[in-house]
């Protein structure tokens, strides 16, 4: 007996279901991501499609962080994002998340443009299997878009014929028939172009700019972003309504349920 009441109560015991992946969100976007207490993972843990993360180039690393005071030798770019990414993609057979979805990770130079690119390209080539590809008019999806932000090497990057990042433009260059091979994004600083600071109604003139701003976008094929913007659910609910392609925050959680309210990714 002494042998069979244990089995018993083994026998007897719940099962603990394995906690379900969140459906993916493609609109939401991490914004400092490497400020939450799990880099990427927290993003991902509420099915966030879309990362940034800073970084400079520190003898011949990249290491991330928002300023030189906080980089650390262990906080590199690879270790906290692409082989974290890279174990993802292979165990989920190709895709970041089991539901396949775009994936995009920001990269924003804080350092100069040419020579971290330099070093960030032979990085980017480890990956390549998991990356999205571009030339001068061809895209090729990949499992992770990587889009470059901050001190962008403009020229470096057009030279670049085979490039396995894209470019991150500005409103100034909308209109101005830039290849979205070469430019997918286009993000600015909310602040510089409206003045609506998310109290109250947003006014109908910056309803219609807004508007304006995202159809022209849409029309070159690119994706709209804005940072330094009211991080509210008013806020939210004008630029999920008006199509802005990723929704910038800093509350994870919060967004993740405010998208999900509206039953959108």
């Amino acid at each position: 007996m002494k042998w069979i009441l244990p089995a018993l109560l083994f026998a007897a015991w719940p099962c603990v279901a394995e906690p379900t992946e969140p459906k993916p969100l493609v609109r939401a976007h991490a914004h400092n991501d490497y400020y939450h207490k799990r880099p990427l993972l927290d993003a991902l843990a509420s099915g966030f499609c879309s990362v940034e993360a800073d970084v400079f180039l520190k003898d011949d690393t990249l290491l991330v962080g928002h300023s030189r005071f906080e980089l650390k030798k262990e906080r590199t770019l690879e270790s906290l994002y692409l082989a974290p990414l890279a174990k993802r993609v292979k165990a989920n057979g190709g895709s970041v998340y089991k539901t396949k979805a775009p994936f995009h990770l920001m990269i924003d130079f804080k350092t100069g443009g040419p020579a971290t690119y330099a070093a960030l390209r032979p990085l980017l080539e480890k990956y390549r299997s998991m990356l999205t590809a571009f030339t001068a008019d061809t895209t090729k999806p990949g499992a992770v878009t990587i889009v470059i932000s901050g001190s962008r090497p403009r020229e470096a990057m057009e030279k670049d014929t085979a490039r396995l990042a894209g470019y991150d433009g500005r409103l100034g260059d909308l209109g101005k028939a830039e290849s979205r091979h070469f430019m997918p994004w286009i993000s600015d600083s909310w602040r510089s172009h409206f003045k609506w600071r998310g109290k109250g109604e947003l006014p109908p003139r910056e309803q219609a700019k807004l508007a304006k701003i995202v159809k022209s976008a849409h029309a070159d094929g690119q994706k709209i972003r804005f940072w330094a913007a009211p991080d509210t659910p008013a806020a939210w609910e004008i630029f999920h309504k008006v199509g802005v392609d990723f929704i910038n925050t800093d509350h994870l959680e919060n967004l993740a349920e405010f998208l999900r309210a509206k039953n959108v990714k």
